[in-house]
C-alpha cells in the first residue's frame, strides 16, 4: 500500500460530491443513527463501479456514447428528483422528531424501513454516476505495477481501503452534521433555507453531470 494512493483516495473521498452531500443531509435531518447509515449505502454505492473498474467493464462504458448518456442521464433525472424531494420535505431533509415520551417507542420495524429507505437512496446517488465507474478504470490500474504477481488481489485491497475511507470520512461528515442538528432543526427559518440549499446544490451537481464528457 502507497503513501500516494491514500493520499490521493482521501482526497478524492474527502471531496464535496453527492455522496458527501446526501450524508450531510442525512445527518441533519435524521441524526447519528441515519448519517452512519448514509456512509454506509454510499459505500456500497461504489461497489459496482470497482467490480466494473476490477473486470473491465468500465472501458465499455467509456467507449459506448449510448451507454454512458444513458447513465448520466438517469443520474441527472435522480438528482433532480432528489432536488424536488428535498423542497417538499420528503427527501434527503425530511425531519422526524418524535415527542420526547415516545422517542423510546419508536417500533423496530418503523426503524428499518428508515434505515432501508437512507440506505436505498445512498446507494443509488453512487450507482447513477458514469463518472465513477470510468474514474477507477483510470484510478486503480495507476498502483498496480506491471511485474505484480497478483494483480486482481491487489486491485481487490486496493478497492477495500478505498470502501474503508469513503465510509470513516463520510461517517464523520455526517455525525459533525448530526451534532449540530438541534440547532437548525429549531430554527424553521434555517431550516427552510437549509432545505433550499441543499436542493439547489442537487440541482447544481445534475447540471455539472449533465455537462459531463465521457
Amino acid at each position: 500500500m502507497t503513501v500516494e494512493f491514500l493520499i490521493t483516495s482521501l482526497i478524492v473521498v474527502a471531496s464535496p460530491g453527492t455522496g458527501v452531500l446526501y450524508t450531510l443531509a442525512a445527518g441533519l435531518s435524521r441524526g447519528s443513527r441515519a448519517s452512519v447509515v448514509a456512509a454506509f449505502g454510499c459505500t456500497l454505492g461504489i461497489v459496482p463501479h470497482m467490480a466494473a473498474a476490477i473486470l473491465g467493464v468500465a472501458a465499455l462504458l467509456h467507449t459506448s456514447a449510448l451507454l454512458f448518456e444513458t447513465f448520466k442521464w438517469l443520474g441527472v433525472a435522480y438528482l433532480l428528483w432528489m432536488a424536488w424531494q428535498t423542497l417538499r420535505q420528503k427527501g434527503a431533509l425530511r425531519i422526524d422528531v418524535p415527542q420526547q415520551e415516545d422517542r423510546n417507542e419508536i417500533p423496530a420495524q418503523s426503524t428499518f424501513r428508515a434505515d432501508l429507505a437512507v440506505t436505498i437512496e445512498a446507494i443509488l446517488i453512487n450507482i447513477l454516476n458514469p463518472k465513477l465507474s470510468i474514474f477507477f478504470f483510470a484510478f486503480l490500474p495507476q498502483f498496480v505495477s506491471a511485474g505484480e504477481a497478483h494483480p486482481l488481489a491487489r486491485m481487490l485491497l486496493l478497492s477495500a481501503v478505498f470502501m474503508a475511507l469513503t465510509f470513516v470520512v463520510f461517517a464523520i461528515y455526517g455525525l459533525f452534521a448530526a451534532r449540530v442538528r438541534d440547532h437548525v432543526i429549531s430554527r424553521p427559518r434555517v431550516l427552510t433555507w437549509m432545505r433550499r440549499t441543499f436542493a439547489a446544490a442537487f440541482v447544481a451537481l445534475g447540471a455539472r453531470l449533465a455537462m459531463q464528457e465521457r
